[in-house]
């Protein structure tokens, strides 16, 4: 999401309502759910996006629009939070889908952290991530625009059954190939990872190579990039052939690429 405005009213609203899903506790989760609901609606209706974010339209009769279209059918604290985007300003009209979605994670880490599973599903997507990067015709299938979200739901949960992972994860590998939102699968998935380190207070440092490192490898990574960052880190090791040799290194959006693939793919380039 880009724009002062929209990035300030979801933080504002986030905050609002942290403590809020916290008490929650595990009924977190249908709040969670009810949201990405309503953030498909918005997706689905253009028209309703307008309404809702249109800057001259006073906050009250937008607030109004949705209570009539909620009220009665979510949780009341569904219907408080949506109240709540839909009363501040956007930058965009889509950035009211993107803020309902954030904050629809929000409410699934508040189950998880009830629980005391957040690393776990962290962990677990972290998983998921790994074992699809191999699988190219698996990707595109999640990510298939012309099948219908339910049957890219049904192949997820093909995929994943028999697995021991949380609901939480299973809601959120479901979500990912749900509402595809102009994304691919696998950029869905590393999104919610860096979602939830971030919520953990931590940071995720996927490192691509070759071949398993070895532990002091993994220990030399973690110290540096806890130095560098000044915060936790969880070294996610990834193996692909493909790269060849050397290392990538990826925080948030942040990458270096050592590998021997990608000097190969420098050097056709410069020769190029």
């Amino acid at each position: 999401m880009h724009g002062e405005t929209s990035l300030s009213s979801v933080k504002a609203v986030r905050e609002e309502f942290e403590s809020k899903l916290a008490a929650k506790g595990e009924a977190a989760k249908q709040i969670g759910d009810e949201l990405f609901g309503f953030a498909a609606i918005l997706d689905g209706d253009a028209s309703l996006e307008r309404s809702l974010t249109d800057p001259a339209r006073l906050a009250e009769d937008k607030v109004a629009l949705v209570t009539k279209i909620l009220d009665g059918k979510v949780d009341p604290l569904t219907l408080e939070i949506v109240q709540a985007v839909t009363a501040k300003r956007w930058s965009r009209p889509d950035h009211i889908a993107n803020a309902i979605e954030d904050i629809a994670v929000d409410a699934l880490l508040a189950d998880a952290d009830a629980r005391g599973v957040t690393a776990q599903v962290s962990f677990q997507l972290a998983d998921l991530h790994s074992q699809l990067l191999n699988l190219p015709v698996v990707r595109q299938r999640l990510s298939d625009t012309h099948a219908t979200p339910e049957q890219r739901v049904r192949f997820i949960n093909t995929l994943l059954e028999g697995q021991p992972i949380d609901p939480i994860t299973l809601d959120l590998a479901q979500h990912a190939t749900r509402e595809l939102r102009n994304r691919r699968y696998l950029s869905t998935i590393n999104w919610l990872i860096d979602v939830i380190t971030e919520h953990r207070g931590r940071s995720m440092v996927t490192v691509t190579s070759a071949v398993p490192l070895k532990d002091e490898q993994i220990v030399r990574i973690k110290d540096a990039y806890r130095r560098k960052l000044n915060r936790n880190v969880y070294v996610n090791c990834v193996v692909d052939p493909r790269v060849l040799g050397g290392m990538r290194l990826q925080v948030g959006s942040e990458v270096t690429d050592n590998t021997v693939a990608a000097q190969l793919q420098n050097l056709k380039r410069a020769v190029a």
